[in-house]
């Protein structure tokens, strides 16, 4: 499991993008979104490195919650 903050998360086109960009990456279990905190919890095994460059690429930058 894998917090991360995602400042720039607004509404649910934005939940859908990053759930699209990162549920085909390989280890993906699954995604929950708190979006008033604009945070996303990603499940699996995915190291974070690949998470944050994943949604690098759609403009969304992130960053790890320890």
């Amino acid at each position: 499991m894998t917090r991360l903050s995602i400042p720039d998360m607004s509404c649910g086109h934005c939940r859908a993008a990053i759930q699209g960009a990162l549920a085909p990456l390989p280890g993906f279990d699954g995604i929950s979104f708190d979006q008033e905190a604009r945070t996303a919890t990603v499940e699996g095994t995915i190291p974070a490195a690949m998470l944050i460059s994943a949604l690098d690429v759609i403009g969304f930058p992130a960053s790890v919650i320890d």
